[in-house]
């Protein structure tokens, strides 16, 4: 939906078919597709006067857009330039853009005037001039500056003569300190960079006066030789005087300044006491708007210079003695500036058009015409061309014609030059608005349907509506020049497809759009003035109507602000509920109803009272009475007068009038407020805006609430105009590489003015001198530039206009083209290693021109190298223009590869090259874990593993232990290292029954990493063993539970009716091992069972029958072979019981002094078993053991036998039932 901007917006017609064809093709430069044949058109070029810093490539732009492809060539100080010969110049492919790399090369030798031609079979085209200059930053001259020793009260100027540099330098004054020094009103810093006092003073003495210059382009600075100035202080002092002129130099001097440059005027003078210096202008005014003041009033600066600023300027010093005065004979010449530039033609075969080339200037600028870059009277003679000074007529144009034409001009202020192509073309019509285009607006708001379109001749433009009706210009329709059909009030009615039909003798388009006129969005019921008591609810209404296509958006606001995140406000779908009201709340609350197109709000004020004080205002108090005789008067353009009488005020003071209107034109039935009056005024003077159909009315406010609205008043219509604003809010960004997106806040149909309403958007790259580029929309508010360089500044701006004129001139903004990915990667990359976690990284920057958009950081990807494979996960971003960094948290013993990328807003540049480094060992981790097993009285079994992360090579373990009560340390500790590769140890020597405390550290030769704590008892001494009972049942596995030594123990999960086999084991290797067996109880008790008890009398009667026939075999002498056989063969391994403590005997196993394999070896010499190979065959609990009747355990204990292989560790010694009885005491 565009109109390029250098079309007039109104045809100036003039007798005659041959001035009509000229003007027609004056007042359109139509853009030819892309697609056709066109000549070379110039899109970019370097500005004319081009200083490059000689530490970076020179690049020279060039590029150009035609069809066929341009080819390009260049010229050096007006002579051709062979790029192809110089190894050093590099040619964009498919551009004419030079890259000259000077490294290592005397830069000096590429300085010139540059000119770029752009070829192709229609023609040619040029560039300007671009004058090359390499920036210098010279070094000062060697001088000796000679002490200054000075009066107090005279006045002084330190000379600074900063060496000439390119572009030259920025001065200023620091002491030895690199502190700037104080100017004021007495001391003062001149244009050329002195330092004048208007009087000196004791404290200006000092020894360290330097002057710094500042060299921009290679960001140098250079520091003159310190200057030392003494100021006397004696008794004869000179005395005031009046003031005089230090610069300028006598009574009057003279400044010549360029039209469009900043005037800068300067007058400093001396006296005592220090004068005050004024400006004015003889004969006139000094310029507002464009004048501001500098250096405590010693400069004038007047931007924008223009010729009405010539004149004499007086600068006048005055202090209490006196004053004098100087006078500044400003002269304004003017470089060419352009008042119609020649622009491109679009001609079909046998047409006539003209060139134009208006320029002004002072001195009045000399015009040359070229075409294809040759001088015009030196190019093959064409009769159809005629050239009259500024003006070129091309009469009966041919096919085949087609040309660039150049228009120079000059004066001695500098040169415009311009390129404009005449293209012959014989093209049907083709509609450029995309197809089936869907328009929506408002009802009574404009309606602009677009129809651009191309073709040569240039295409007649024809509307239909629906296909059928003929549309003509005239009320309600205008058809612009451009095509654009304006409907300048839409209504429902007009809502249809509509046809536009671009037509010459070579053919017809036609294309389709289509118009919706939406209803407006209404609140039909707005929020009234609420009291409400402290503590209760207010609730809020706001019921809208909208067009049922819109999807409408409700938001509601708390004095223009953001309601309080509050869960007592709840928002429903057209209400606002405020509960348990505090009087923070009281306010004015405002519900806005937005959709695509519109929007309406309303507001209300909430008021919270006491107890009291609400009942008060209830019943005592209510709303005032409604104004009434609404009268109009003053009525201007712009304002008018209206007068009331008010309505009962019913006990309560009127605080304020509010006065709302109705736009009966844009906005029928939607009431605004437009100010607000004290309540004791009856009349108000209200400012209006062009092009509204006003209706008013009032409305009373009391501290009850707002009185119903008074009558509307009489309509008071106001005249179009053109706008008073432009769009707000114009923001430019690139969303793809080569497009600017330049967007606006559109104006609202009350802000239009008048009908007709567009934007003329403009843009131009900043700091290129270039014209501006433009074109005008309507009905959109964002506009998208194609075919711009990557991340450029450019300068936009966007100006409303509408059928009575255009708005304000607008500001100017800036914004960037769209971003590409970075091209460079970071080169140079080190990285040194601090320590074990820590390491730093610096790189090389990239250019910034080889960033292509904003520079965010670099992004630093570590990686680390496990088992021959890399896993990167440690990504560090350091944002903004940063040359190194810290990389923490570095695993310690570690090869690590990094990379660098640049970051951009569109994405990340290519990797740097890797670079790999190694961290140096650290201290370990802690050992993985720690187990202690084997408890008994006097040792316990540590068993470890080796730390995770080890962080080098392992040179050991270390162990600490002691015993402790508590958390209370109550023993020595004691130390023990061990080797790498040992990982269990049996600790001897401790007391039974005892808690210790152990730390477990593995070492590398960086030190101890962190411990491991464990704590263990060793085994109570109650009765010097700790069992184990062990259950069972049948042939299935052995159960085993510790019970810690205690006397007893309960066994869970038995299952009733079911035997059991119970064994309890004594874990100390020094004491026998002891079994017994247990029954579980079962569901019915045996005992009580007949059967049962018979068969237990007839046992105890066969052994009453027994020890009867032993009793008579004893009587008689006869001996029992078995306790012979004991008797004979004593057992020495069995011992008795001792009689003091009713403990076992000495027990000993010739296989228990073997040392555990990889255990170490106690400092007493002892070993003692490890406790991990405990079983139940280490205690002689073989499987081929029975239980006698009587609980004694029989079978492999009747007498000493060898152990089998598979029995393991077995006791030799079998238990007396005596025995097993002390297990369970």
């Amino acid at each position: 939906h565009q109109t390029f901007a250098n079309m007039d917006r109104k045809w100036k017609w003039v007798p005659g078919i041959m001035l009509l064809m000229l003007l027609s093709h004056m007042t359109s430069a139509l853009e030819v597709p892309l697609d056709l044949p066109q000549p070379p058109t110039i899109i970019l070029q370097s500005p004319k006067d081009y200083i490059f810093d000689p530490r970076e490539n020179i690049v020279i732009y060039c590029e150009a857009k035609g069809k066929p492809q341009p080819s390009f060539s260049w010229t050096r100080n007006g002579t051709h330039f062979d790029v192809e010969e110089d190894s050093k110049v590099l040619m964009k492919p498919g551009s004419g853009t030079l890259v000259i790399d000077i490294s290592g090369e005397k830069a000096e030798a590429y300085e010139g005037t540059y000119q770029c031609t752009a070829h192709n079979d229609h023609g040619t085209a040029v560039s300007n001039n671009i004058v090359i200059r390499q920036s210098r930053s010279p070094l000062w001259s060697k001088e000796r500056n000679e002490a200054i020793v000075v009066q107090m009260g005279v006045s002084l100027v330190l000379q600074c003569r900063p060496p000439a540099g390119l572009p030259p330098p920025v001065i200023f004054w620091m002491d030895n300190n690199f502190q700037k020094l104080p100017l004021d009103k007495r001391v003062s810093q001149a244009l050329n960079g002195d330092l004048y006092f208007s009087n000196v003073l004791p404290e200006d003495s000092r020894n360290d006066y330097i002057c710094y210059a500042r060299f921009p382009h290679t960001q140098t600075i250079q520091q003159k030789q310190p200057i030392s100035v003494t100021v006397l202080q004696i008794s004869h002092v000179e005395g005031e005087r009046r003031p005089g002129f230090m610069l300028p130099f006598g009574a009057t001097s003279t400044k010549m300044v360029l039209k469009g440059e900043t005037l800068e005027l300067e007058c400093i003078a001396d006296g005592l006491p220090t004068p005050d210096i004024s400006w004015e202008k003889d004969g006139g005014e000094l310029p507002s708007g464009r004048i501001s003041f500098h250096n405590f009033q010693k400069k004038l600066k007047i931007s924008e210079v223009n010729e009405a600023d010539a004149g004499n300027y007086r600068c006048t010093a005055i202090n209490s003695l006196g004053d004098a005065h100087h006078i500044i004979k400003v002269t304004v010449k003017a470089a060419p500036f352009w008042v119609s530039a020649p622009r491109n033609l679009i001609l079909a075969p046998n047409e006539t058009g003209i060139l134009t080339c208006r320029v002004s200037g002072e001195p009045k600028p000399k015009i040359a015409w070229f075409v294809n870059g040759v001088a015009i009277e030196n190019a093959p003679e064409d009769h159809t061309r005629k050239v009259e000074d500024d003006t070129v007529i091309l009469s009966n144009v041919q096919s085949g014609s087609s040309a660039v034409y150049q228009c120079n001009a000059s004066n001695e202020f500098g040169y415009l030059l311009a390129n404009a192509f005449v293209s012959v073309l014989a093209e049907p019509p083709r509609v450029l608005t995309p197809p089936n285009q869907v328009y929506q607006v408002i009802t009574n708001s404009p309606a602009l349907l677009h129809c651009a379109s191309f073709g040569s001749p240039i295409p007649t433009i024809t509307w239909f509506k629906d296909s059928q009706t003929t549309i003509k210009n005239g009320d309600p329709y205008v058809i612009h020049e451009n095509g654009t059909l304006e409907i300048h009030v839409a209504q429902p009615i007009n809502s249809g497809k509509y046809t536009c039909i671009a037509t010459n003798h070579l053919g017809i388009k036609e294309n389709h759009v289509f118009l919706e006129v939406k209803e407006p969005t209404r609140i039909l019921k707005q929020p009234e003035y609420k009291v409400v008591q402290r503590g209760m609810s207010a609730v809020f209404e706001c019921k809208v109507k909208h067009d049922i296509s819109l999807s409408p958006t409700m938001t509601w606001l708390k004095d223009n602000g953001e309601l309080p995140d509050d869960e007592r406000f709840e928002v429903d779908t057209d209400s606002l509920t405020i509960k348990d009201v505090t009087d923070e709340d009281e306010g004015r609350y405002t519900c806005i109803m937005n959709t695509t197109l519109d929007q309406d709000s309303a507001s209300a004020m909430l008021t919270v009272v006491g107890t009291l004080h609400f009942q008060f205002s209830i019943y005592q108090s209510c709303r005032p009475g409604p104004p009434t005789d609404l009268e109009l008067t003053d009525q201007t353009e712009r304002s008018v007068r209206l007068t009331w009488t008010p309505g009962d005020e019913h006990n309560s003071p009127t605080q304020k009038f509010l006065i709302q209107y109705e736009d009966l034109l844009h906005q029928p039935g939607v009431w605004t407020n437009l100010t607000e009056v004290a309540g004791s005024s009856t009349t108000a003077q209200l400012d209006l805006s062009p092009y509204v159909y006003y209706s008013f009315r009032v409305l009373a406010l009391n501290h009850v609430g707002y009185s119903e609205p008074s009558q509307s008043s009489k309509q008071y219509r106001t005249n179009p105009a053109a706008p008073d604003v432009n769009p707000s809010d114009v923001k430019g960004v690139g969303l793809e590489p080569g497009n600017l997106v330049i967007s606006w806040t559109p104006l609202t149909g009350f802000q239009s003015n008048g009908p007709g309403l567009e934007y003329k958007v403009q843009w131009r790259r900043k700091d290129v001198e270039e014209n501006w580029s433009s074109a005008t929309v309507a009905n959109l508010s964002h506009f998208v530039v194609s075919g711009t360089p990557v991340f450029e500044p450019f300068e936009i701006t966007v100006q409303a206009l509408n059928n009575y004129g255009n708005g304000p001139d607008p500001e100017v903004k800036i914004g960037y083209s769209g971003e590409d990915m970075p091209l460079s990667a970071p080169e140079s990359v080190e990285v040194n290693v601090h320590n074990s976690t820590l390491a730093e990284v610096k790189w090389e920057r990239v250019s910034l021109s080889s960033v292509r958009g904003k520079l965010q950081g670099y992004k630093v990807l570590t990686c680390l190298c496990l088992r021959f494979v890399y896993i990167c996960e440690q990504v560090l971003t350091f944002s903004g223009n940063h040359s190194e960094g810290q990389l923490p948290d570095l695993q310690p013993y570690s090869v690590y590869s990094l990379f660098i990328r640049v970051l951009n807003n569109k994405g990340e540049g290519p990797p740097s090259p890797t670079k790999t480094f190694e961290t140096p060992e650290g201290v370990p981790g802690k050992p993985s874990f720690l187990e202690v097993t084997n408890p008994s009285l006097e040792s316990l079994t540590l068993e470890w593993g080796p730390p995770i992360n080890k962080n080098g090579h392992l040179a050991g373990y270390t162990l600490k232990y002691q015993q402790v009560n508590g958390t209370n340390e109550v023993g020595p500790i004691k130390v023990m290292t061990f080797l790498p590769n040992e990982t269990t140890i049996t600790i001897g020597n401790l007391n039974a029954s005892m808690l210790y405390k152990f730390d477990l550290s593995a070492m590398t030769i960086k030190g101890s990493g962190p411990i491991i704590t464990k704590e263990a008892f060793t085994a109570m001494d109650t009765i010097r063993t700790q069992p184990t009972v062990l259950t069972g049942k049948g042939k299935e596995d052995w159960k085993k539970e510790l019970v810690n030594g205690s006397h007893s123990h309960i066994i869970k999960g038995l299952k009733p009716g079911l035997t059991y086999r119970v064994r309890v084991v004594a874990r100390d290797a020094a004491e026998p091992t002891v079994h017994s067996t247990a029954v579980a109880n079962r569901q019915v008790d045996i005992a009580t069972q007949g059967w049962f008890i018979g068969l237990m009398c007839a046992i105890a009667l066969l052994i009453l029958v027994l020890l009867i026939v032993c009793f008579i075999k004893r009587n008689k002498g006869g001996k029992y072979p078995v306790k012979e056989k004991e008797d004979a063969h004593q057992d020495p391994e069995i011992q008795p019981m001792k009689e003091d403590d009713g403990t076992f005997g000495e027990y000993s196993d010739t296989e228990d002094h073997k040392p555990l394999k990889g255990s170490r070896t106690p400092s007493n010499g002892t070993v003692r078993r490890d406790e991990s190979d405990d079983s139940l065959v280490d205690y002689g609990e073989g499987g081929d053991g029975q239980f006698n009747e009587d609980g004694s355990f029989i079978g492999q204990y009747s007498g000493k036998k060898e152990k089998d292989t598979h029995e393991g560790n077995e006791s030799s010694e079998a238990p007396s039932p005596v025995n097993a009885m002390n297990s369970f005491v």
